[in-house]
This record gives structure tokens, sequence and C-alpha cells, in this order.
């Protein structure tokens, strides 16, 4: 048998039929004085040479290592820092018409645009909204989740140590048992040479600012939704009045007609057209409260409550016939590159690319060789109180370099892959671009034409009121005949319910115009100090760095 170095000798040189000295150590094997006696000519000074010599033995495979890792440095990685947004942001707004102004807005104008409303129960809806809102507590959820992943990736930063203690019983000679009882600290660390783990924690640096940024869009959805249906509410509440109103009056007019039949001054004609016309007014009646109704469940839903809860705690004030929220009459909206640096969903798609790119550099790491450093402290012994003693212990310290010889192309293919979703990210950060745009610019537009509109439907109102009334009067005087009545009392109804329309319209533009602005959070820092958006990418794409 061979002792434990002739068989560490025997491992290093193996040959299928017989164990043969190298050459270059036959002359230093056979002078030797200290023979062993199980191997002719092999003697502890020898297997000594031979454990020495081994370290030099591995030289060319660690030179060839390195080669094959420098082959790999051959390989030209993506040059992502070239890669531009085509996307040409414009100096000013094509929709700059009063009331809208260039100016830049504050900051707490937009972060609580609502405010300007001028609406006491709106501004409590949408507080309350921001703290019960189930979508603001998924948003946060997945925040909070998007931390700690971030935190798990850059554990791998740190060492990791481990302690392990434990006995064992074997047979001895004859009825003896061998126990031995160890206590051992294991630590372990690979060091980030190529910067695989910097860039895989930078990635999930920029997917954690993405889950915030998505966070934030949340909080301006929520607002302009709340703020929205609540609109709708009392638009429709305006327009269930006015029907009330003009059904009354239609009323009226049908018991003017029967008393006129009845003294022969009419037909029984005129008597089914004023019918007619109170029943189809009355008809929108169920039609406009169904769709109060719905609001104000949608509402419900969006706090986070069951529906009709709203109405059990504001009763007295959603009950209450409320004229509309009063548009201000000015507003700040700034340039474009403004509102695509406030703009939450713009800043998570332009994070969502920073990670992305990060994780190129990731796969573009795993081309070079990792080296992974290993230790191990402790103590053995045979009995459990000599454990701590400086005779028992044992230590030890290792090092592996590992590297990738031959994969058939799965890195370089990894890195393709990874190359295409960084491209595809970066074309939907130029799409969320032009979309934003886009979105202003049309909420731009219905604003002013809503603006516009609400000058002619206040004229028309007021002109169909007058002709109602001179109408009434001339029928009762019998000067006109009772189809004229008909007429005016139809176009006033479509008069005054058309204004509310529009005023409605005014205030959904509007809000649709915070909403496209970003308005609706209330950032930490200042905005300002943020890099406009068409360079934003490029910036920090061109200060990353690969191997």
């Amino acid at each position: 048998m061979l002792d434990s170095t002739d068989a560490e000798a025997r491992n290093f040189y193996p040959e299928t039929t017989l164990w043969t000295r190298p050459p270059a150590l036959r002359n230093s094997l056979d002078d030797g004085n200290e023979r062993s006696t199980t191997v002719p000519g092999f003697t502890m000074k020898s297997a000594r040479i031979i454990v020495s010599t081994r370290f030099y033995r591995m030289l060319p495979l660690a030179a060839l290592v390195f080669a094959l890792g420098g082959c790999a440095m051959l390989a030209p990685a993506p040059d992502l820092s070239q890669r531009q947004s085509s996307v040409e942001v414009p100096g000013e707004w094509r929709q700059t018409a009063p009331p809208v102004e260039a100016r830049t807005p504050e900051v707490q104008d937009l972060a609580r645009w609502w405010r300007r409303l001028g609406d006491p129960l709106l501004d409590e809806l949408i507080e309350r909204g921001l703290n019960t809102a189930p979508d603001l507590r998924a948003a946060q959820i997945r925040l909070r989740q998007a931390r700690i992943s971030r935190d798990q990736t850059a554990a791998d930063w740190f060492p990791s140590l481990g302690f392990s203690g434990g006995a064992s019983r074997s047979p001895g000679s004859g009825s003896a048992t061998n126990t031995s009882y160890s206590a051992r600290f294991d630590a372990s660390w690979e060091p980030d040479i190529f910067g695989g783990v910097r860039h895989a924690v930078s990635g999930a640096e920029s997917d954690l600012a993405a889950q915030a940024a998505r966070l934030e869009d949340a909080q301006v959805t929520l607002t302009a939704e709340i703020a929205r249906n609540y609109v709708e509410y009392r638009a429709n509440q305006q327009r269930l009045a006015i029907a009330r109103k003009n059904a009354l009056s239609q009323e009226e007019t049908l018991q003017i007609t029967r008393w006129r039949a009845a003294a022969g001054l009419v037909t029984e004609l005129d008597v089914e057209q004023a019918r007619t016309s109170v029943e189809q007014t009355r008809a929108t009646i169920p039609t406009l409260e169904n769709t109060m109704t719905a609001s104000l469940h949608r509402l419900d839903i969006l706090l986070g409550l069951t529906p009709g809860s709203l109405l059990g705690l504001y009763s007295r004030q959603l009950a209450t016939a409320l004229p509309l929220p009063h548009a201000p009459d000015e507003i700040a909206v700034g340039i474009p590159s403004d509102a695509l640096r406030r703009r939450p969903d713009v800043r998570a798609v332009e994070q969502t690319l920073l990670a992305e790119t990060a994780r190129v550099y990731v796969r573009v790491a795993a081309r070079y060789p990792s080296l992974k450093l290993s230790g191990q402290f402790g103590w053995q012994d045979t009995s459990f109180a000599a454990l701590g003693g400086s005779a028992t212990i044992v230590r030890s310290l290792a090092a592996s370099l590992t590297a990738t010889l031959f994969d058939a192309g799965r890195i370089e293919n990894q890195i393709a892959i990874q190359d295409a979703v960084q491209e595809q990210a970066l074309v939907s950060y130029e799409q969320i671009l032009l979309t934003a745009l886009e979105d202003v610019e049309n909420a731009l537009s219905t604003y002013a034409a809503g603006r516009r509109r609400e000058v002619n439907r206040v004229q028309a109102a007021d002109a169909a009121r007058n002709a109602a009334q001179m109408a009434s009067q001339m029928y009762q005087a019998g000067l006109v005949d009772f189809q004229k009545v008909l007429d005016t009392q139809r176009t006033l109804l479509s008069a005054e319910d058309g204004l509310v329309v529009s005023q409605s319209d005014i205030l959904t533009s509007l809000i649709q115009l915070y909403k496209t602005l970003g308005g609706g959070w209330e950032p930490a820092t200042e905005t300002a100090s943020v890099p406009a958006p068409q360079n934003l990418p490029l910036q920090k794409l061109s200060g990353e760095s690969h191997p």
C-alpha cells in the first residue's frame, strides 16, 4: 500500500498500467536516502519534490485558462453607449392659447392640483384614496419586493460564513469504538473581479427605481380617476336637476293645455303633444340616476370601500346638488421637457431601459474566469472537552479558478439575447416619450376647444330660456300655436343640458391635462435636477463600464 504522500503523487501522475516517475525527477528519486518499503526508488524527500513541483506543473494550465479568458476579451461587447434615442423633444407646446401659460408650474400646484378646483369634498375623497386605495397598496407591495430583491442581489458582494459541528462514532479494534468531535467555521467569497455583481446590483437598483416610479404613476392615475368620477357624478346630478325642472315646467304647460282644450280653445292634439313631451323628459331621469349610482360605486372601489359606502359616509354632501367644481382661470404647463421629467410612467420605462442595459454587462462578465476563496477554521478531537485547545485546531485555505473553455456559444448567445432585450427597452422608451407628448398635446387641444365651446353654450342657454318664456306667454295669450311652445321647451332642455355637459367636459379635459403633466404625486427632491429625458439614457449608458 502507498502512504498518503505516495497516493497523492500517483494521483498526480496516473498511468493505465504502471505508475512511472517523470523523467525529469528520476535522478532525484534514485539518489534519496529515505526509501519507501513499498515502492522501490521512492522516498519522502522525493515526495516533497513532487508536491513542490506540482505547482509548477499547474502553471501551463493556469496560463491556458487566462489565455482563453484573454481570447474572450477579444470578442467585442455591445457598444451600448452609442445607442441614442431618436426622439427630438420640442421646445414648446403647439397649443398654448389662454388660459394655458407656458411658464413652469410650481411643484406644489401639480402635486395637489385638485385643490385648485375649490371643492372640499373632492379634496377629502382624494386624500382618503391616497391612504386606502387597493391599487396603491399593491404598488407599495411591489416596491417592497423590488427593494428586497435589490438587497438580495447586493448580498453577493459579501462573503458567506457558516458554522458546523458534529460527533461521529466508528468501530475500532475489538469491541472498542472511536469517537470524534468537531466544530468548524466555514467562509467563502467570490471577488467581483469583472463587475458581474456590480452590474447586477445596478440593474436591481434601476428595477427598484422603476417600481418607485410605478407607485407614483399609480398615484397620478388614482387622483385623476377619483376626480373624473366625482365630476361625472356632479354633472349628472346637475343634469338630473335640469331634467326634473323641465319636467315640472312641461307638466304645468300640459295642465294649461288641458284647461284650454276643455274651454274649446285648442284640440286634443295639443294635449297629447304636451303629454308626449312630459313623458320623454321623465324618461331621461332613470338613466341619469343610474349613471350617478355607477359613478358613486366606482368611487367606492377606488377608495377601497364596498359599493354604497360613500353614500352612507357623505350622505348630506352627496345628496345636495352642488355646482360643478370651478376650473382655474390660468394653467401653467411649462415646456415639454418639464412634463417628461415629471411623468412617472416615462421614468419607469427609462429605469427599465437602464436595468436591461446593466444586465447586458452581467452577461458579458460571464465570459471571464471567476475566482473563489474559501477557508475553514475549527477544532477536532476524540474528546469533547479538548475542543478549543490549540492542539485540536484544524484550518485550511483554498482558492479555485473557474473558467468556461467551451460552451458551444451559450454565453455569446445569452449576451446577444440580452442585447436584443436592451434594444427593445430603448424602443419602448422612445415610444413612451412620443405617447407622452401626444397625450399632453391632445389634452391641451381638448381643453382649449372646451373653453371656446362653453362660451357658445352659455349664450345658447340664455337665449333658450328667453325664448321658452316668451313662447309660453304668447301661447297663453293665443298668439302662437302649441307647437312653438313645444319647440322652445325642447330647445331649452337641450341647451341647459348641453351647457352642463360642456362644463363637465372642460373639467374632464383639465383633469386629463394634469394627469398628462404628471400631477398627483410630490417628489422628494426638485425635479429640475433630473437631466432632460431625451438625453438621460445616453448620459447614464455612456457612464456604464464593462469588463
